[in-house]
């Protein structure tokens, strides 16, 4: 992907939606809906896929993992248990921006939503029993997005090498790709 260059990366996520304060909100459970997030990151609702994307972005907007480790989507006075497959969200794309000098890779997802590999939001590489890399990014709430198969090889186009491991700094951190 290409690199830019801003005065801040503020100001690059400035135009982000806001998202409910879902973490302020604490209603009882009203019970299962039949909504179902695919290994692909595809949204089901009995049995038909869900793909109106201002239908996915609002309930995307609503979602959050507790530490009973369920989803649920939630407005102030009902919660409902939601069914998730592998990763909520998709990273399909990032833009290496430089900050101060440092490069930030910022990631997309399928809901448009942006985040700055950080920190605050890690990037964690587990293997399938194949041995393959599974790349997740993990971002508020308690969610996780997994990285594309296209945007983990950009990735790896990106990467430095260092003895067996590939990896990217992000933010002034130290990312692998290998899962070392």
């Amino acid at each position: 992907m290409a690199s830019k260059s801003l005065a801040s990366i503020e100001a690059y996520l400035k135009d982000q939606p806001q998202r409910p304060p879902v973490e302020q909100w604490q209603p009882t459970l009203s019970g299962d809906i039949d909504i179902v997030i695919k290994e692909d990151g595809s949204w089901w609702h009995e049995g038909g896929e869900i793909k109106r994307q201002p239908l996915l972005r609002l309930f995307a907007s609503i979602l959050r993992r507790e530490d009973d480790g369920e989803y649920y989507l939630l407005t102030p006075v009902e919660k409902w248990r939601i069914r998730v497959e592998a990763e909520v969200f998709q990273a399909i794309d990032y833009q290496i921006l430089q900050e101060q000098g440092q490069p930030a890779f910022i990631f997309t997802l399928n809901t448009g939503a942006k985040y700055v590999l950080s920190k605050q939001y890690p990037l964690q590489v587990s293997s399938n029993p194949q041995g393959e890399p599974i790349p997740i990014l993990l971002v508020d709430r308690g969610l996780s997005a997994r990285i594309s198969r296209n945007c983990y090889y950009h990735l790896i186009d990106d990467a430095q090498l260092q003895s067996e491991d590939a990896y990217i700094e992000s933010c002034g951190e130290r990312f692998s790709l290998s899962g070392q």
